[in-house]
C-alpha cells in the first residue's frame, strides 16, 4: 500500500514514510492509494470473530510491508486492550462506548496504535522523533497516555488555554519525561495552525524529526475504522445507522473508509455543535469555515476541520451529501437531552455523545432502522456540565488519582517564531 497527498495524487509514500512524516510537504493529507475490499462472506461470518481478528483483517492491507504479521498483531493486541460495549438507550437506539481506555476517550485507540507504530519504526534508529499535536480536549490526553510509555519519542501538546475541562487539562499536563504541554492563548484552530506551520517549515524539519499525532496522521484515523465493525458482532450483518459527534471529522472519515471496504452502513449522521461548517455544507453545498465558537462539547470546537479534505477525496460532493446527513445543536439543546435521557432511560451521556444522540433522533424522525451513537468520551471528563444532571460520583478510580496531580504547562501566545524557538531549544 502506498499513500498520496490530497493535493498531489502522483506522490507515493509507504505507510512508514506517511506515518513518520505526518503531513505532506504540500499541506495536503495522506490517503491510501486504494481502499481494499472485504468479501460479503466476511460480513456474513462477522459474529464469530473477535475484535483482534477484525482489526488485523481491516488494517493488514493498509500497513503494507512496513509491519510484518507478528508486529501488527502485537500492536493490535496492545491497542485494542479494553472493551467497546454496546449499551441500549431506548428502542432502536444504542450507544457504542468508546471511552474505556486510559484517557477515557475514543482517541485512545488511534493514539496507541500510532505510538506503537512509531516505536517499531524508531527502535533501531539513533535519532529521536518529536510528536506535535494540537488538541481541543481529548486528543492530547490520549496521546500523552500512549506516548509516555514509548522510547525515542518526545511529545509536545498544544491546547487552548481555559477551553478544556479540568480533567482534560490534568491528562495533558501531569506527565514527566517525554511529554510537554503548551497552553496556547487562543483557540483550537490557532493550535492546529501552529502545528501545520511547523510541518511546512523546511528549516525546522532539517533540524528535527517531527510527526503528528492528530487525525491528520494516517496511523491515527485508520485504526478507528475498527470501531464501526464492533456493533455488527452483536447485531449481525443488518445495515446500521451511525451518529458520529464530529469536530475534526477523523472519526467520521474512518467510518466512510470502513463503509467503502464493504461494511453495511445505512447512513452516517454527523452531529455538530455551533461549529457547524460541515452540516452547513451538507445542506447548502458551500464550505465556509468560520472562527471557532466555544461550547460545552469542547472537543468538537473546530471551525475548519482538517479531515474535510479526506472526505472530499473519498467521494464527490453529491456522494458525500448523500452518505452523510448533518445536524447542529446548541448548548441548551445538548444539556436538555442529557437531562432527558438520564431521567427517562437512566443513561448518562457526555456532551459529545448527547450531540450525537440529538442528531440520531432528528434523523430517525424520517427513517427506520437501528441507530448507533458513537459515545466518544466518559462523562467524568465534563463534570462542570454533568453536575447539572447528577450529583453521583462517576469518577473512575484512575481519574480521581489524576485530579490530585500537579499541573505542569508552559503558557504561550499564538506566535510561530516563539513556538519554533521552543521546539529547537
Amino acid at each position: 500500500m502506498k499513500y498520496y497527498s490530497t493535493k498531489n495524487k502522483t506522490l507515493r509514500k509507504s505507510f512508514r514514510e506517511a506515518v513518520m512524516e505526518g503531513l505532506p510537504a504540500d499541506n495536503g493529507l495522506y490517503m491510501p492509494e486504494f481502499i481494499p475490499q472485504l468479501s460479503k462472506d466476511y460480513f456474513d461470518k462477522i459474529q464469530g470473530k473477535s475484535i483482534h481478528e477484525i482489526a488485523f483483517d481491516v488494517l493488514r492491507p493498509f500497513v503494507g510491508e512496513d509491519l510484518d504479521d507478528a508486529q501488527l498483531k502485537g500492536v493490535i493486541q496492545k491497542t485494542f486492550s479494553f472493551d467497546f460495549p454496546v449499551k441500549k438507550i431506548e428502542e432502536n437506539k444504542y450507544a457504542l462506548e468508546l471511552f474505556h481506555g486510559p484517557s477515557y476517550a475514543f482517541k485512545d485507540v488511534g493514539a496507541t496504535f500510532l505510538a506503537l507504530c512509531l516505536e517499531e519504526f524508531y527502535k533501531d534508529k539513533d535519532e529521536k522523533c518529536t510528536i506535535l499535536v494540537a488538541t481541543s480536549g481529548d486528543t492530547g490526553g490520549a496521546v500523552a497516555a500512549a506516548f509516555s510509555k514509548v522510547e525515542n519519542i518526545e511529545v509536545v501538546i498544544l491546547y487552548p488555554s481555559d477551553k478544556v475541562s479540568e480533567l482534560q487539562e490534568k491528562q495533558l499536563t501531569t506527565f514527566d519525561k517525554n511529554v510537554k504541554a503548551l497552553e496556547i492563548e487562543g483557540d483550537f484552530d490557532d493550535c492546529q495552525q501552529l502545528v501545520k506551520q511547523a510541518f511546512l517549515d523546511g528549516d525546522l524539519r532539517r533540524k528535527l524529526n517531527i510527526s503528528s499525532a492528530n487525525s491528520i496522521n494516517v496511523a491515527r484515523f485508520l485504526p478507528q475504522m475498527v470501531y464501526y465493525f464492533t456493533p455488527f458482532i452483536k447485531f449481525g450483518n443488518a445495515p446500521l445507522n451511525f451518529a458520529v459527534p464530529s469536530g475534526n471529522y477523523g472519526n467520521l472519515t474512518a467510518g466512510l473508509i470502513a463503509q467503502k471496504m464493504g461494511l453495511h452502513v445505512k447512513q452516517f449522521i454527523a452531529g455538530a455543535n455551533r461549529n457547524d461548517v460541515v452540516p452547513r455544507f451538507l445542506s447548502s453545498g458551500k464550505y465556509e469555515p468560520k472562527a471557532t465558537i466555544q461550547t460545552i462539547s469542547n472537543a468538537m470546537d473546530v471551525g475548519n476541520p482538517s479531515n474535510f479534505q479526506r472526505m472530499m477525496d473519498l467521494f464527490s460532493e453529491d456522494e458525500i451529501r448523500e452518505k452523510v446527513k448533518g445536524f447542529a445543536f446548541s448548548d441548551e439543546a445538548t444539556l436538555e437531552i442529557m437531562k432527558k435521557v438520564f431521567k427517562e432511560n437512566d443513561y448518562l451521556l457526555d456532551p459529545h455523545g448527547a450531540v450525537g444522540y440529538l442528531a440520531l433522533t432528528e434523523f430517525m424522525k424520517s427513517s427506520v432502522g437501528t441507530g448507533i451513537v458513537m459515545e466518544t468520551a466518559h462523562p467524568c471528563k465534563f463534570m462542570d456540565v454533568v453536575k447539572n444532571i447528577t450529583s453521583d460520583d462517576i469518577y473512575p478510580e484512575g481519574a480521581k488519582e489524576l485530579m490530585q496531580k500537579e499541573k505542569k504547562s508552559v503558557k504561550m501566545k499564538v506566535d510561530y517564531e516563539v513556538f519554533k524557538e521552543f521546539l529547537v531549544g
